[in-house]
């Protein structure tokens, strides 16, 4: 199987002890390409550095909405100089991770909004697909896209919402991206939504170090076990985990204009 992570966090804490093995692990088992986001201006350096540093390593560019305590309006402008210095470069694919977080109580939602739509601003304007982070916040973000009409479209992460919200999604042009969150058996919504999505929808995504997989049940996630996501999920959907593996190795270039 050929596979790419459409998600992780490679460059966080987790892996500083073993992230060229990780990385060496990928290549043994298939996943060709991992895809490391940037979350606030103080990592996007150390997310850069590790795309030029390693082959298989691509960077998206944000404000994770989570730390909005740590973003000021100086950093839009940091953004901006960072992806026009950078425009053209094969290494940087998206803008991510971005979006909406209405789970944590604390997260001002209208500042949220700003921030969302000043970086969607930007996505536009330097012609790159979004990598959305979405809790609890379906419904705003779907009003949202509507209202902004992204020139390129993106991956709605770590999609765990209900068949009609997907749909939403996919009419927009938009993909869903899937992980271990729903291998787990307790997911019983999502095993239903699985089941409904067409392939052309669906990319695959660890979101490592989070959201780990039952297989691996108790340990830290990594890119390197997107394989038993795919065969998870396949067996799930009621089709083999090559031909899942192919569809979303085959959105995915799609999406990030890879040949």
């Amino acid at each position: 199987m050929r596979l790419i992570d459409t998600h992780t966090h490679l460059d966080f804490d987790p892996f500083d002890h073993d992230r060229s093995e990780v990385l060496a692990q990928c290549k043994a088992v298939g996943v060709e390409r991992v895809l490391v986001l940037g979350v606030h201006q103080a990592n996007w350096a150390r997310v850069w550095q590790m795309a030029q540093d390693e082959p298989a390593v691509y960077a998206a560019l944000g404000l994770h909405p989570v730390f909005l305590q740590d973003h000021r309006p100086a950093h839009i402008e940091a953004l901006r100089d960072w992806l026009q210095r950078l425009r053209g470069q094969e290494k940087l694919c998206a803008m991510g991770e971005i979006g909406l977080d209405y789970y944590i109580d604390n997260l001002d939602k209208e500042r949220q909004q700003q921030l969302l739509e000043a970086q969607f601003e930007l996505a536009n304007e330097f012609e790159l697909p979004v990598l959305l982070h979405v809790r609890r916040a379906h419904a705003q973000m779907i009003a949202t896209l509507k209202r902004c009409k992204l020139k390129r479209a993106g991956i709605a992460h770590a999609f765990s919402g209900s068949w009609e919200e997907a749909r939403e999604y996919i009419k927009l042009g938009y993909k869903l991206g899937l992980g271990g969150a729903g291998t787990w058996p307790q997911a019983h919504r999502m095993h239903r939504v699985l089941q409904q999505l067409p392939l052309d929808s669906i990319v695959l995504e660890t979101d490592a170090p989070d959201i780990t997989p039952h297989s691996h049940a108790g340990q830290r996630n990594s890119p390197a076990f997107l394989p038993d996501i795919c065969r998870e999920l396949a067996e799930l959907r009621g089709i083999s985990p090559e031909a899942l593996a192919e569809a979303s190795y085959r959105n995915s270039c799609e999406l990030f204009g890879w040949e």
